[in-house]
C-alpha cells in the first residue's frame, strides 16, 4: 500500500507498559485519548492520564475544548503525562437548536481514523487508547473502520517526484498501536479494513497514474494481477474485440496508438450458476476529445475519465480479497480519445456490438 501507517493491536496492559517506557527523543510519543463532553473519558483512559488530569483540564478550559464530536485538543509536555504530546478527540453527541445534546450517537469510526491520523502527523509514533466514553457505543469491526480511515488519510502519491520534501519521508511512517480490552477479536476486522484499504488505494493510484504511463495495455496488466487474488481475468485487445463487432468501443481508440483492451474479471465465489452482480467501468484513460478537442485549461485532468474502470477494479480487489460469497463480473473498455488522421470524425456512423448503428 502506498501508505505512512502501521496499526498494531495490544491489550491495555501491553500499551501501558510501553507508555512506561523511556521516551526516543527522536521520536517523541503522542497518546491519543478519546473523551465525551466536559472531557468526560473511559476508566482505563482516566487512569492512564490521572496524574496529568488537572494540567489537561487547564489547557482545555483555555482553548475552550468541550469535547464535542468533530474537536481536538493538543496538550505538548503535559506534566505527568506518559508521552510529549497528548491528543483528546472528542465524540461527545453535538447540540441541537435549543443548546440540548443530540440524541444521536456517534458512529463514523472511518472518519475518526482520518481526524485522528490527520491530528497524529507523518512520522508519529503513537499509542491509541480504544477507551471510549460513556454513551458511545463501539460496533464489532469499529477497530477496523478506525484504522481504515487512517490508512485512507495517510495514502499518498508521490513516487514520481524526485524531492520529496514531507517530512514522513525523514522519520519513516506513522506508527501506531490501538490499546483495547480484546485485541484478538478485533483482528479479522483489521484484516478486513486492510484489504477495503487496500482497494481503495488501488483504485487511487490508478487515477492518480499519468496517461504516458497508464495506457490501455498497461491497465489491462495491472488489472490482471488481480488473478493473485483468485479472480479469473480475460483481456481482449484489438483484434478480438473487432471479430466480436465492438466497433463503437473501437472507434473511440481508433486515433490512439496506444491501442484498446476490454478486460473481465470474474469472481465465482457464490452459488454455482446463480446470476452474477456485474459492473462496467469506463476506462478512457485519456479524453482529449479527439477531433473535436477540448479546451486546453485543466486538459491535463481528462486522465481521470478512466476512474470508472479504476473504481470497478478496487472492488473486485475488494470482493476476492474479503472472499465474498457471490458471484461478480467487473468489465472494463480501455481506450485513449487522441487526435490523429485515423481519428473518428463528427458524423462518423458505426455499428455496435449489438448490431445497432450509431
Amino acid at each position: 500500500m502506498l501508505v505512512n501507517a502501521k496499526y498494531e493491536l495490544q491489550t491495555f496492559d501491553a500499551a501501558e507498559a510501553l507508555l512506561r517506557q523511556p521516551e526516543d527523543a527522536g521520536h517523541p510519543r503522542t497518546l491519543v485519548v478519546f473523551v465525551g463532553r466536559d472531557l468526560a473519558m473511559g476508566e482505563r483512559a482516566a487512569s492512564v492520564l490521572k496524574d496529568a488530569a488537572a494540567h489537561l483540564s487547564r489547557a482545555a478550559a483555555a482553548a475552550k475544548f468541550k469535547g464535542k464530536s468533530g474537536t481536538s485538543l493538543e496538550v505538548l509536555a503535559a506534566p505527568g503525562a506518559p508521552a510529549s504530546r497528548v491528543i483528546l478527540i472528542g465524540l461527545g453527541a453535538a447540540e441541537d437548536t435549543d443548546g440540548r445534546e443530540a440524541a444521536k450517537p456517534f458512529e463514523d469510526f472511518v472518519a475518526l481514523g482520518g481526524q485522528t491520523a490527520a491530528k497524529m502527523g507523518a512520522g508519529a509514533r503513537a499509542v491509541v487508547l480504544f477507551d471510549l466514553p460513556e454513551g458511545v457505543s463501539a460496533a464489532h469491526d469499529s477497530v477496523g473502520q478506525f484504522a481504515l480511515g487512517g490508512w485512507l488519510r495517510a495514502y499518498k502519491f508521490d513516487h514520481y517526484k524526485t524531492k520529496k520534501k514531507d517530512e514522513a519521508d525523514r522519520d519513516g511512517p506513522m506508527e501506531v498501536v490501538v490499546a483495547l480490552a480484546d485485541p484478538d477479536g478485533q483482528s479479522a476486522a483489521m484484516s478486513d479494513g486492510g484489504h477495503l484499504a487496500e482497494a481503495v488505494m488501488l483504485a487511487r493510484t490508478l487515477v492518480n497514474e499519468p496517461a504516458n504511463v497508464l495506457t490501455p495495455p498497461e491497465f489491462a496488466r495491472r488489472a490482471s494481477e488481480l488473478m493473485k487474488l483468485g479472480v479469473e481475468v480475460e483481456v481482449l485487445d484489438e483484434k478480438a474485440m473487432s471479430e466480436l463487432g465492438m466497433r463503437a468501443l473501437l472507434g473511440v481508440a481508433q486515433g490512439s496508438e496506444a491501442g484498446a483492451r476490454l478486460v473481465v474479471l470474474r469472481w465465482s465465489g457464490g452459488a454455482q450458476g446463480a446470476a452474477p452482480l456485474a459492473f462496467v467501468g469506463k476506462g478512457v484513460v485519456f479524453d482529449s476529445g479527439g477531433i473535436s478537442i477540448k479546451p486546453a485549461a485543466s486538459m491535463e485532468d481528462m486522465k481521470g475519465d478512466m476512474a470508472g474502470a479504476a473504481a470497478v477494479t478496487g472492488a473486485m480487489y475488494a470482493i476476492a480479497a474479503r472472499k465474498a460469497k457471490a458471484n461478480v463480473v467487473g468489465v472494463l473498455g480501455l481506450v485513449e480519445n487522441m487526435p490523429d488522421g485515423k481519428a473518428q470524425r463528427p458524423g462518423d456512423i458505426v455499428k455496435s456490438m449489438s448490431g445497432q448503428t450509431i
